[in-house]
């Protein structure tokens, strides 16, 4: 399967072909760039590889690959406190920019999903100190 734009599949020497991973990597990086993101929400494969030492740069990250085009699904955990619509937005334009740059794909969407919410120490409400409503 050829997953590059036309332009630039093919030259005098051969073919050039990019594997899906490397849209992963790219739009995890591209993800984490963006202020607010505490982190990318991964299934549990990505935390095994993890625990074994092995950093996994495509965590929390779905590409579906044509010929021309790509759609990302990036899973976050965004940081207490933050805007989570303008959050969204900054990680759409970082990642459609990276991929379409690096790879001359064309993104065709960019789906963030937020899994989580990170707090600081200091952040999270004591939960002995909630009121009771109901006696």
């Amino acid at each position: 399967m050829e997953t590059i734009a036309p332009e630039y599949e093919r030259t005098d020497m051969g073919t050039i072909e990019i594997a899906p991973e490397v849209i992963e990597v790219i739009a995890g990086l591209a993800t984490v760039e963006v202020e607010g993101v505490a982190g990318m929400s991964g299934g549990l494969s990505s935390g095994i590889a993890e625990l074994l030492g092995r950093k996994n740069l495509s965590k929390g990250v779905k590409v579906e690959v044509g010929q021309r085009e790509a759609a990302i699904d990036v899973s976050i955990i965004v940081q207490y406190g933050r805007r989570i619509p303008e959050i969204s937005t900054e990680i759409q334009r970082n990642v459609k920019r990276s991929i379409e740059t690096m790879t001359g794909l064309n993104v065709v969407e960019v789906n963030v999903h937020i899994h989580d919410v990170h707090f600081k120490a200091g952040d999270k409400p004591d939960e002995d100190e909630t009121h009771v409503r109901v006696r």
